[in-house]
């Protein structure tokens, strides 16, 4: 019981399961009475609840997409913050970070299935790295502008996360280390591959 009265442990799990709590299906089957996991990409993330809603809620689509990555990326910075409150050391806040991204990639709610971690990645790592966050965020809105296709942005989006991560904190205070973030960007990768087939395939669904 005394390991699981520790803080960090507490940070740990409720980072986990906090990060696991799946908004697009949520707010997709409250709201539109849709099951995105069983429509268009099967994915709960924002670019999914989007293509969905669009054909079968239109006049939620929009609301409902914005609250959808809105949510994923905030339920990724809540315990970053408590713990910084609490004196959490760096360490652990990565740790934090790390596993909000593995809880809402693979949600203990919903079988360990979930989404491709890009809100929640953006979510920790605007709180643990705000510059290299926000040139990649940039970076896939304005991809995504020109090419149409979320998962390619994203992509483009998380090599220059990686860039910029590494030309501007060439020395990751308290940890000395970019492998927290190199474990969010391989996650999300590995989310992705998927798409990457389809990608190759020239099957990739563009959102229009």
């Amino acid at each position: 019981m005394d390991f699981l009265l520790n803080q960090n442990i507490l940070l740990y799990l409720s980072a986990y399961l906090l990060a696991g709590v799946p908004f697009g299906f949520i707010l997709a089957k409250v709201f539109a009475g849709v099951d995105v996991r069983n429509e268009g990409s099967g994915n709960i993330g924002a670019t999914n609840v989007l293509r969905v809603l669009k054909e079968k809620a239109p006049h939620l689509a929009k609301k409902l997409t914005i609250a959808t990555f809105t949510l994923d990326a905030t339920k990724g910075m809540i315990i970053l913050l408590i713990a910084m409150a609490l004196g959490a050391n760096e360490s652990v806040l990565w740790t934090i970070a790390v596993l909000s991204v593995l809880g809402h990639c693979f949600s203990p709610f919903l079988m360990f299935e979930g989404g491709k971690g890009v809100a929640t990645g953006f979510g920790v790592l605007l709180v643990m790295v705000p510059i290299p966050a926000i040139v990649a965020m940039a970076t896939w809105f304005i991809a995504g502008k020109v090419l149409k296709i979320s998962s390619l942005s994203s992509l483009i989006g998380l090599i220059v996360l990686l860039i910029a991560s590494h030309i501007i904190h060439p020395d990751i205070a308290g940890i000395h280390t970019h492998t927290p973030i190199w474990i969010i960007a391989f996650v999300i990768f590995y989310k992705h591959i998927p798409n990457i087939v389809r990608l190759f395939k020239k099957e990739e669904g563009k959102v229009i």
